[in-house]
């Protein structure tokens, strides 16, 4: 019975879902006529709306907590664990500024939900060299315009039954390269909300973001990409531990 009333539960969210998109869709278009920058703005504050009224009607409340005094350091690179589809809307739930995310580029290829992309987003195919570093020379280029980024340095759903799996050097690179601040963010919840193994595991509930201290960079040097990326880690993982996402949850999917 569970299973049939998660299901059932997951059809209602997703039609919300894609009616919302459609009703925002005309905003969406005449974002995209403003240009790459505040063109780029409008749609993510769209987006802002799009997940305020998604997220309430499907039950899902979103608490957030910063576990620091909130920096005013802008642009900043933002990163965070990714292991569910649900990671997406919360991104521009609890981001209220502009920032350009780094997405996949084969998610573009959506019905509907793909426009949106296309203009909402900074995208990367991994599997191109040239196309990745086109990627991060546009990323730079935005930090240069003063809006902040945002980067899964998982890449990835995290499948691997840790807290975390290993990360890549981009996000951590150019932060060292354009001396820009990282702001990790966890998301301990999105996975007993919408399992990654299927998109019919949606459920109601509190799924809470969390913001953890600002890593500056100004004690690192331009070659000190892989301990500027270890101590993101660290700081990350024990910061899941803490909240609740532990093999135990992921392994055992519970929704709680």
């Amino acid at each position: 019975m569970k299973k049939l009333l998660r299901f059932l539960f997951s059809i209602y969210g997703h039609l919300w879902f894609v009616i919302l998109l459609l009703l925002l869709l005309p905003g969406f278009f005449i974002g995209s006529l403003f240009g790459r920058i505040k063109g780029g703005n409008l749609i993510y504050r769209i987006c802002n709306w799009w997940s305020d009224a998604w997220l309430f009607l499907i039950g899902i409340r979103v608490p957030v907590i910063h576990e620091a005094e909130k920096s005013e350091h802008r642009p900043c690179i933002f990163v965070a664990n990714h292991i569910s589809y649900l990671d997406i809307p919360m991104i521009v739930k609890v981001i209220r500024e502009p920032v350009r995310v780094l997405g996949k580029q084969e998610m573009a290829k959506i019905p509907v939900f793909g426009f949106v992309y296309r203009n909402a987003v900074v995208m990367v195919d991994r599997k191109d060299t040239s196309q990745r570093a086109k990627s991060v020379n546009i990323l730079k280029r935005v930090l240069g315009r003063n809006v902040s980024i945002f980067i899964f340095p998982e890449g990835t759903f995290n499948e691997s039954g840790a807290p975390l799996k290993s990360f890549y050097d981009g996000a951590f690179r150019i932060a060292l390269e354009t001396r820009t601040p990282i702001q990790p963010v966890i998301f301990p919840d999105t996975v007993k909300r919408l399992n990654h193994k299927s998109v019919f595991s949606l459920n109601p509930g509190i799924c809470r973001a969390v913001y953890l201290p600002m890593v500056n960079t100004d004690e690192y040097a331009d070659s000190d990409v892989r301990v500027l990326k270890a101590k993101v880690f660290s700081m990350m993982e024990s910061a899941l531990v803490r909240y609740g996402l532990n093999e135990q949850n992921i392994d055992r999917n519970n929704y709680r």
